[in-house]
């Protein structure tokens, strides 16, 4: 393939990437609000989340793959995992390693999810919203300097998946610290105090049968 085919490759995959990971970080503030998308329940809000993590995975390796493959630059398969030691542009190359470690990060906790244990994958799925916005400096200073620039197009939708993740951010943001969950309402209901019924006092013989017995006889005396 000629080094003009892997740059195209490169920069449409890249940009794939970007569009797809967006649209994660949107829909991962809608699951987090647990709002749904129209004509999707909520749990297919979810699986869409997943759905479009592993495509742009798959695109995100095919842009590393044709970067390196690429003879326009010097890239090695070293560059990719060690940021800033590359001999071109070692400042915006290291930026997209730092995300790509991140995301690596991610990945590898949510696959071992149920052996760390969910506290410890939250804190490193917060690294996401770290990763992205360095994603996103590492693909304009690249796309738009190094000597085939940017098209317009290309810049105005990197401009629009900003706009929409910032809101996403903020519609996340405006929501209650805490949200009840499923396993949180189990617990509540086990840990709350339970007031005998009258059927349970009966069988049981608290205090509460007796009187419950009692107001009910007084009220059948004064109807008497």
């Amino acid at each position: 393939m000629s080094s003009t085919t892997l740059w195209y490759a490169s920069q449409a995959t890249g940009i794939v990437s970007l569009v797809m990971f967006s649209a994660v970080m949107v829909l991962g503030a809608l699951v987090r609000r647990r709002a749904k998308l129209p004509g999707l329940p909520r749990f297919g809000t979810l699986g869409l989340h997943r759905s479009i993590s592993l495509l742009a995975l798959v695109f995100l390796s095919i842009h590393i793959l044709t970067a390196v493959a690429d003879s326009y630059v010097s890239i090695s398969l070293l560059d990719v995992v060690l940021a800033f030691t590359s001999a071109y542009r070692p400042l915006w190359l290291g930026l997209g390693t730092v995300a790509f470690d991140l995301l690596v990060a991610v990945v590898l906790t949510s696959v071992l999810r149920r052996r760390i244990g969910h506290r410890a994958w939250r804190a490193v799925h917060w690294l996401a919203y770290a990763m992205w916005p360095v994603a996103v400096v590492h693909g304009f200073t690249l796309g738009a300097g190094d000597g085939r620039t940017m098209h317009g197009w290309a810049l105005a939708l990197t401009g629009g998946c900003v706009l929409a993740v910032l809101g996403s951010v903020a519609y996340r943001s405006a929501g209650p610290r805490r949200e009840a969950t499923p396993a949180g309402l189990v617990a509540a209901h086990r840990t709350a105090p339970v007031r005998p019924t009258s059927e349970t006092a009966r069988s049981a013989g608290t205090p509460d049968h007796r009187r419950l017995a009692a107001s009910s006889a007084g009220r059948t005396h004064k109807e008497a």
